[in-house]
């Protein structure tokens, strides 16, 4: 027994030896090969992989100098010498912000120019007086606004086809003095008109029509002093309060020679039968892009069918049955303008007047981008004012603009603003008129440096001292995003203009990488060009002497 087991053990070693190998040999040529499987998830996750090595664009070369858009990863930062084509791959910084991984990146479009577009060309020998304004009007420019020397160059290319009587759609960026490009023509051409019969209704002779109380009170202060110097009665005319305060304010006497209203307000006017514009001879949609929306529309085609636009130029000629003269001016134009301009005028006797940097990210206002979740938002915001009150500053300081989306974020994010003990002003739609104005007011005295609103504060209200604005709600549009950093680098500020955005959800993100996409190719923004490029005879573009 103890010899026979090392006699087995020694045989099944030897046929474990002899044995050919499983797999290393193949008996005949016919024999197919062994086949090994792949798991299917396993080969999905390295075709992937592989994908993304073959399309991971071709980093921007970083040479020294000063950079268009600077980047967290140095490896995406644009030279400002580079400039990408239309059709060549972008390297966006905020190509993967709609992963989580991408929390805390950030990235900033830099300066590219001191000084806004609107004043960069002005030209050392033009004046208001070569546009063709007399000399009643400069007298009266120079006591209400002796800072303002020089024509900037929306008004250079505005007011001389207003003189001759044409019709003008003006659309240039925010803050390039488009307020004075239509006022002072409007004044100079009811110089020259005779009075008529008073009307039993007082009968404005020139309309401005804006779409909020806030705007119709600063277009009035700008055009009240030039008005009483012309010997020209301003008044604005407010809704909000009932048909009581629109009774009283038309009561008024004498009645008004150019009125600044919201459309609501002369709605209910014409409706009661309280006013009429039968002597009209002037007609303003200031920040047209919000008066043509759908919660406009009605309101400014009905106003537009009361009033006797002119057909052209010829019908503006006889003072006693007067015609009106219709502009448009705006930062940003909605689909189907150039339509209502056909509906209402002759094409032949409109001027279509843009700007080449329209609707074009402003080159002279750094703008920067934070990728955070909702629960960072308010602590990044809190460290933002805090830092901004503590910074040492050799020039002169401005204010803030924290925008939100709803006016129940203004108010909950003041409640935590009041116990960090930051000093603050709110503005809301849904306060009541008095208030609005009372505190707009307050913030442009500088009473308090910053202030939480909503969009009501981004369309046309006069903010040269605002240094920095704050986007804590992502603006729901590029529109609103124009608007928004329009409130900054504006004509006449004396302070450096910055646009800080706190981007939070995947439809932020896709308006980022709109944005950022412009700012590498330097060309205006999607979406938006369209509008003002209907079938209307055209300007020279004033700006392309650039």
């Amino acid at each position: 027994m103890a010899l026979a087991q090392p006699v087995r053990l020694f045989s099944l070693v030897a046929r474990l030896l002899l044995a050919p190998r499983r797999g290393l040999t193949v008996r005949s040529p016919d024999e197919p090969l062994p086949v090994v499987r792949i798991p299917v998830a396993l080969q999905r996750q390295l075709e992937q992989r592989q994908s993304r090595r073959r399309n991971v664009p071709r980093p921007v070369l970083v040479r020294p100098g000063p950079l268009l858009v600077s980047a967290r990863r140095p490896e995406l930062n644009q030279p400002a010498r580079l400039t990408l084509g239309r059709w060549e791959r972008a390297p966006l910084a905020s190509q993967g912000w709609k992963s989580r991984r991408a929390r805390r990146d950030h990235f900033s479009i830099e300066r590219a120019q001191q000084e806004a577009p609107a004043v960069r060309k002005l030209s050392s020998k033009g004046s208001f007086a070569d546009l063709g304004l007399e000399t009643r009007v400069l007298h009266a420019l120079q006591e209400a606004a002796p800072e303002v020397v020089q024509p900037t160059t929306v008004q250079s290319s505005t007011i001389p086809p207003l003189l001759r009587g044409r019709h003008v759609l003006c659309a240039a960026e925010t803050g390039s003095g488009k307020t004075l490009s239509y006022l002072l023509p409007l004044l100079q051409r009811l110089l020259g008109q005779p009075s008529l019969d008073s009307l039993p209704v007082p009968a404005p002779r020139g309309l401005v029509l804006v779409p909020s109380r806030e705007l119709a009170q600063q277009v009035r202060a700008v055009a009240q002093p030039l008005g009483r110097s012309l010997g020209l009665l301003v008044r604005d005319l407010e809704g909000g309060h009932g048909m009581r305060r629109i009774r009283l304010q038309l009561s008024r006497q004498p009645s008004a020679d150019v009125l600044v209203a919201t459309p609501g307000a002369v709605w209910k006017a014409l409706k009661s039968r309280l006013i009429s514009l039968e002597q009209l001879s002037f007609l303003v949609l200031d920040e047209a892009d919000t008066l043509l929306d759908e919660s406009f529309l009605e309101l400014v085609d009905y106003i537009l069918e009361k009033s006797h636009i002119a057909e052209g130029p010829a019908d503006l000629e006889d003072p006693f049955n007067p015609k009106a003269q219709l502009v448009l001016v705006g930062a940003t134009f909605p689909e189907g303008v150039g339509q209502l301009l056909n509906k209402v005028a002759s094409p032949d006797a409109v001027t279509t007047i843009t700007s080449s940097k329209l609707h074009c990210i402003m080159p002279h206002v750094k703008q920067t981008f934070l990728r955070l979740k909702g629960a960072d938002k308010v602590a990044e915001l809190v460290h933002i004012l805090k830092h901004h009150d503590r910074a040492e500053r050799t020039g002169p300081s401005g204010t803030i603009l924290v925008f939100c989306n709803s006016s129940s974020t203004v108010n909950w994010l003041g409640y935590i603003l009041d116990d960090h003990k930051i000093q603050h002003l709110r503005l809301q739609g849904q306060m009541p008129a008095l208030m609005r104005v009372g505190i707009f007011q307050s913030f442009q005295k500088s009473s308090r440096d910053i202030l939480l609103c909503t969009d009501i504060a981004s369309r046309g209200l006069d903010s040269t001292g605002v240094e920095l604005v704050v986007n804590y709600d992502f603006p729901p549009t590029l529109q609103d995003y124009i608007h928004r950093a329009g409130r900054v680098g504006r004509v006449g500020s004396e302070v450096p203009g910055t646009v800080i955005s706190f981007v939070t959800h995947p439809w932020d993100v896709s308006l980022v990488q709109k944005i950022e996409l412009a700012a590498r190719r330097r060309r205006s923004l999607p979406g938006l060009a369209s509008s003002v490029k209907e079938p209307l005879p055209q300007q020279p573009d004033f700006d392309k002497s650039d």
